[in-house]
């Protein structure tokens, strides 16, 4: 295979993350199959960039030296950062004419709403940073924005959520090229796993509900978290928090935005998930988490993430 052509746009107010961490997946499958990639960045002008952190980028080159937009460009990406927020028409412009001549295109945070602008999401799903997903449906109503997972595939298009999930995305495409294993040593190198399924939601249980505002609630939320296994039945979870079992429902589910049986199931799938990532046995991980049974994990993995614990654990376990 010809090593593919990676170009990146960079812009004032880039996101310096957003632009380093699919390089840096990039260069590694370079570096691990030599021929692989081929990386460039450039800019409306070819002059130097200012991250939103004020770390100046220089370009390799003008995006705009070329008028038939990004020829032989594998994989167009296309970084988030407050740069977005009015994008520049120049750039707009220039996705617009180059996005046809470029294999797949790829949005990390919030350069999904430069793609949008583009009209290259126009009857497409997509994702974005959680915190501007509402204004991205607002923005561009012929865009099907789903809020929930790290990064979508639609087509050859692709969205990322917030900053680090555009390594995910990178990894993805580099898997989807070369195979697990080139993906597999380039995530192990980065000190990470071989990739979050791109269904994976965007919050942590604990970051998906909020957080008590009163003392014993907040209690048996950190009991929960380090008890998956315990009794956490409503009647045992309202004794430690010396409330009926109905002021408990009420009073948790208004304080924390979820019913106390829901965020249960949350994080004992959560742990279990962490546990599997760490190598863990299934029937240990299930009896660790409050299953009791690895079928009744198993149930709760296919309803919540389409797929098996097992199944799970061989695909996205660094071991």
């Amino acid at each position: 295979m010809a090593a593919q052509r990676v170009l990146v746009a960079l812009f004032d107010g880039v996101q310096s993350l957003d632009v380093t961490g699919p390089v840096e997946v990039f260069a590694g499958a370079e570096q691990a199959r030599p021929g692989s990639y081929t990386i460039r960045t450039g800019s409306v002008g070819g002059g130097a960039v200012t991250t939103s952190s004020g770390l100046r980028i220089t370009p390799d080159e003008d995006l705009t030296g070329d008028p038939t937009g990004a020829p032989g460009a594998d994989v167009l990406v296309v970084p988030g950062g407050t740069g977005t927020r009015a994008g520049d028409p120049r750039l707009v412009a220039w996705l617009r004419a180059a996005a046809p001549g470029a294999n797949r295109v790829a949005s990390v945070c919030t350069g999904a709403f430069l793609l949008a602008e583009a009209g290259l999401l126009d009857g497409r799903r997509a994702t974005t940073h959680w915190r501007h997903a509402g204004a991205l449906a607002r923005r561009f109503p012929r865009v099907t924005v789903d809020t929930e997972p790290i990064f979508v595939r639609d087509g050859d298009v692709w969205t990322s959520a917030g900053v680090t999930a555009g390594i995910d995305l990178a990894l993805a495409v580099v898997e989807a090229d070369h195979g697990r294993d080139i993906a597999l040593t380039i995530a192990r190198h980065l000190v990470m796993f071989v990739r979050r399924p791109g269904g994976q939601r965007q919050f942590s249980a604990q970051l998906a509900a909020q957080v008590a505002a009163r003392d014993p609630l907040r209690e048996v939320q950190r009991h929960i978290a380090e008890h998956p296994a315990g009794d956490l039945r409503v009647d045992a979870l309202a004794r430690l928090a010396n409330l009926s079992p109905r002021q408990f429902s009420r009073a948790f589910t208004a304080e924390v935005g979820t019913p106390p049986g829901r965020y249960v199931d949350r994080v004992r799938l959560e742990t279990a998930r962490r546990h599997l990532e760490d190598g863990a046995y299934v029937e240990d991980t299930a009896r660790a988490c409050g299953y009791g049974t690895g079928e009744a994990m198993r149930r709760a993995f296919v309803r919540t993430l389409g797929v098996t614990p097992t199944d799970y654990k061989e695909r996205f376990t660094c071991t």
